[in-house]
């Protein structure tokens, strides 16, 4: 059990280093873009980018994803073992991006600064401390589940559980993105949706978006959903080794 257990802790560490190298490639990226687009600095209302430039950050977004998803599939031996590399990955890069931003931006200036998240479907913003929050989740739900596995412990996500997961990730999903879909109802924009990224009025409108409220209670809502699903999780899987070992 020790060799798997130290097996564990090798994927964990190499898929750190991966993640954070990711990070910072992202942040070099970044720092050219904002040298390029917002030299006066980056702060909402965002300066109008080509709208040929939104195009190709999609792809760049997705290709990130792309390289995420397929370290998690080699590094996992099964199903929740993948998912949870994933998503370890995926917040180790996440982190480490913002890192790499204060190191060679000095930006944020604080943990309560807005920034544009993501891109797909469309823009996502909110302050930089909500994603790190979400990133910290992302990993506890990764060394709970090839934890308890590397250590032999039945592991296994109930349907119920996995409902409240979904549910909290859903909303946590919803904040980050309630404010463009918002202009994008209003505006009536919906049945062009996939042609946003050409439409000059719609970009128009998002250059002079500037972000005032962020729902933090809903926010918090989300997360306790996903913490309380782990708790479960936790708790139903040290018992049921508990019961093992005394059969």
């Amino acid at each position: 059990m020790n060799q798997f257990v130290s097996s564990a802790y090798r994927t964990f560490l190499l898929l750190g280093i991966y993640g954070i190298a990711m990070g910072f490639l992202e942040g070099i990226v970044v720092v050219y873009l904002r040298e390029l687009y917002f030299p006066e600095g980056f702060s909402f209302p965002l300066s109008q980018m080509p709208s040929r430039m939104l195009s190709v950050e999609w792809l760049r977004e997705v290709a990130t994803i792309v390289m995420l998803v397929s370290i998690g599939m080699i590094a996992g031996k099964n199903f929740l073992q993948r998912f949870s590399y994933f998503l370890y990955s995926f917040a180790i890069w996440d982190i480490f991006y913002y890192i790499a931003l204060k190191l060679l931006l000095d930006w944020p200036p604080s943990l309560l600064t807005w920034d544009l998240l993501f891109l797909i479907p469309v823009a996502w913003v909110g302050p930089v401390l909500a994603p790190v929050i979400c990133s910290l989740v992302m990993i506890l739900f990764a060394f709970l589940i090839v934890g308890f596995q590397e250590r032999g412990y039945p592991v296994s996500i109930r349907t119920g559980e996995w409902a409240s997961m979904i549910s909290g990730a859903f909303i946590i999903f919803c904040m980050f993105i309630w404010d463009y879909s918002a202009l994008i109802i209003r505006g009536g924009y919906l049945s062009g949706f996939w042609k946003l990224a050409s439409n000059e009025q719609f970009l128009q409108i998002t250059s002079h978006y500037q972000p005032t409220h962020f729902n933090w209670y809903l926010f918090g809502f989300g997360i306790l959903l996903i913490l309380s699903a782990l708790l479960f999780i936790f708790r139903r899987t040290r018992s049921a080794q508990r019961r093992t070992s005394l059969s």
